[in-house]
Order: structure tokens, then C-alpha cells, then sequence
């Protein structure tokens, strides 16, 4: 700063403010007009003057930001909102809350803001919500098998523009989507239809109405574990397992009732925990992130048909990471694992090919 580090910065402590006035004063005294003094020190000659003013006064260091507004807080209520603090912050633990309730009960009147400063000014510190229980993920049932069309994970989300819900399935396994319904709203009764549409589509029905038996829906509609391993252990299995959140969608009787009655058994992911069921939630999140237009529409049916055309797309188009850069329509037909060890002789033999081609050159 001054003479050898460029401008003086614009806030800078008493003691630089006290050097470079001692030096204005040593280069006037020595000749030297004040302008020339400032220039060369890199300092403002009407900065330096004030600076001079307030060191006849003994000011020379800076007030605090703010400075003392005619709307500040009275000493009294910092004292109202200690005390606040001390009676209300474990039953409200916010500082917006505590705030109004300072109103409510005509201790004190301020702003949230003003709050939390003056409770950081304290070192006061609300305690916040208290953590909830860990619950542990419910494990896959031991009747399940690993392959396509034996989990399925369905879900809503919303398309606003065209005022519309949209409801999807997709195989947990294979990642390829079975099945769309567009609707404006948002019932057990979509459900039901897209669950038909899909085994309809995967030509199920036949296999539904076999593992139906009178036991097995018995179990299903109790909705009791042991109950349902124990029919199982029976010879009677579940076709596949349908898992979701809690939504009232899913955990409607209805919903339940035509479950059970073709032979699919549900699975909840816990509440909160939308990572439980994150094969369905990560398929609408790459459908809306890859095709943006979907968000655009605003007439119901052609968001259908579009929906339709890009789930052509996903299914044979798409490579999918899940499942080894494959398309779910691969996947879910068993010929997925061909193609993945037909790149894996690929990439060795052409890495072969490179290193014949160099040793001969």
C-alpha cells in the first residue's frame, strides 16, 4: 500500500491511517504541497483531510457497520428476547417461530432476522427438531427371484402445464418402462389400469389367474408377513412384487384388493426415504431431464402420445447404464448378457489387433 503495494485499500485500520498521515505531515513540512504527498503515497487528499479531522478528534478507527440507527433495539428488548429464548426455544426451536411468538405473547416485537441476530450475538443456539428414529429397509422377501417381470416399481408425477398426473410401471430388473397412463387425476383407478395395461402387455394374465388361488389372496389381502411366507412355504407363490412409496394411491383398499386378487404382493419404501423406490423416481427424472419438451405441452392428450413414442425410445433406443449400456428391451428379453460379452471380446481382440500391428511394423 503507498508507496510500494499500489492504492490504499478502502478500509484500513487506525495505525495505517495514523502512518500515512505522520508521512503527509513529514512531506508538507518538507516542502512538498499535500497533493503531491497523497499522490505519491496513493491516497485521496480529501480522505487523508477527513482523516486529519477525525485524528484531532481521537476517531480515527472506523465505527461499527450500521452505525447506530434511530430504529434499533432498545437494550430492554435484547433482555425480552433472551428471556424469550430461555422460556420458548425448546418448545418452538425456530427462530421465525420464536419470533412470532414474542408477538404472540407481548414480550417482544421483532423481525425473525433481528432474532437470530441477537441470539448469535449471545451465543444462543436453538436446538432444532429432534432426529427421528432410524427405520431399517425392508429386505426383499426369500419367494423373490432376480429376473425380469418378478418387481415392478410404479409412481405418479405431474406434467403442470398440460394439468395432468402421470402414472408409470417400470421392471426393477430391466429397467424397460411397461406402461404409461395419462390422467388428471390421481386414483387407485389409474393404478388399476396401468397395472392391466402392463400385464397385458407382457402377456401375464394367464400367469395372474394360475398363481390366484383362493390361500393366496387370502394372504395378500391380510397383508401380514408371516401369513404370506407361510402361504408361500404352502406352494402357492406371488407372481411378482410390486414396490412404491406411501402415497394414498398405493395404500388405498382398492389398490390393495386388485393387487392381491391377480397375485402381486406390495412392498412400501419408508416414508421420507424416496431412495427405497429409486428406480421409478431416477425414470421420471430422465425422462423429464432428456426429453424437456414433455414439461411444454399443455394439452393432456398429446402429452399421452408423445409419453407413448418416448417410451418406444427408452425401451429399444436408450442405452441404460443400469444395466450395462444396453437397451431395457434387451434386458428384459434375455439378450442383454450377449451383447455385453460380445463388446467384451470386441475391445480384447481389438487390443489384440494393436499390439500384433506394432510388433510387425
Amino acid at each position: 500500500m503507498g508507496l510500494t503495494a499500489g492504492p490504499v485499500p478502502a478500509r484500513v485500520d487506525a495505525p495505517v491511517k495514523a502512518s500515512l498521515l505522520e508521512l503527509v505531515d513529514y512531506a508538507t513540512g518538507a516542502g512538498w504541497s499535500m497533493r503531491q504527498a497523497c499522490q505519491l503515497l496513493g491516497v485521496d487528499q480529501t480522505r487523508a483531510a477527513r482523516w486529519a479531522q477525525r485524528r484531532t478528534a481521537g476517531m480515527l478507527a472506523d465505527m461499527s457497520p450500521g452505525g447506530n440507527p434511530v430504529h434499533g433495539l432498545l437494550d430492554s428488548e435484547r433482555a425480552a428476547i433472551v428471556a424469550l429464548f430461555e422460556t420458548w426455544g425448546d418448545i418452538d426451536r425456530s427462530h421465525r417461530k420464536l419470533a412470532a411468538r414474542g408477538s404472540r405473547v407481548d414480550l417482544v416485537h421483532a423481525s425473525a432476522s433481528t432474532l437470530r441476530r441477537v441470539l448469535a450475538d449471545e451465543h444462543l443456539i436453538l436446538p432444532g427438531n429432534p432426529a427421528r428414529e432410524p427405520v431399517p429397509r425392508s429386505g426383499w422377501p426369500d419367494w423373490l427371484e432376480w429376473q425380469p417381470n418378478r418387481i415392478w416399481g410404479y409412481d405418479f408425477s405431474h406434467f403442470t402445464r398440460a394439468k395432468a398426473a402421470v402414472i408409470a410401471i417400470i421392471d426393477i430388473v430391466s429397467r424397460k418402462w411397461l406402461a404409461t397412463i395419462c390422467s388428471s387425476e390421481e386414483t387407485s383407478t389409474q393404478v388399476e389400469i396401468a397395472f392391466t395395461q402392463a400385464l397385458e402387455a407382457e402377456g401375464l394374465w394367464a400367469a395372474a389367474d394360475a398363481a390366484a388361488s383362493d390361500e393366496l389372496v387370502k394372504a395378500l389381502v391380510s397383508g401380514d408377513a408371516e401369513t404370506i411366507d407361510a402361504t408361500v412355504a404352502d406352494g402357492h407363490r406371488p407372481l411378482l412384487l410390486a414396490i412404491s412409496d406411501n402415497g394414498p394411491q398405493m395404500r388405498s383398499h382398492s389398490t390393495h384388493e386388485f393387487l392381491a386378487g391377480v397375485a402381486i404382493a406390495r412392498q412400501f419404501g419408508r416414508p421420507g426415504v424416496p431412495q427405497d423406490q429409486a428406480w421409478i423416481e431416477t425414470l421420471f427424472g430422465h425422462v423429464k431431464g432428456e426429453w424437456p419438451h414433455l414439461e411444454q405441452i399443455r394439452d393432456a392428450g398429446e402429452l399421452a402420445t408423445e409419453l407413448d413414442r418416448v417410451r418406444q425410445t427408452y425401451n429399444t433406443v436408450r442405452l441404460h447404464a443400469a444395466v450395462g449400456y444396453v437397451t431395457p428391451d434387451d434386458e428384459h428379453t434375455g439378450r442383454g448378457e450377449a451383447i455385453r460379452a460380445h463388446r467384451r471380446r470386441g475391445l480384447a481382440r481389438a487390443r489384440q489387433n494393436r499390439i500384433q500391428y506394432r510388433q510387425t511394423q
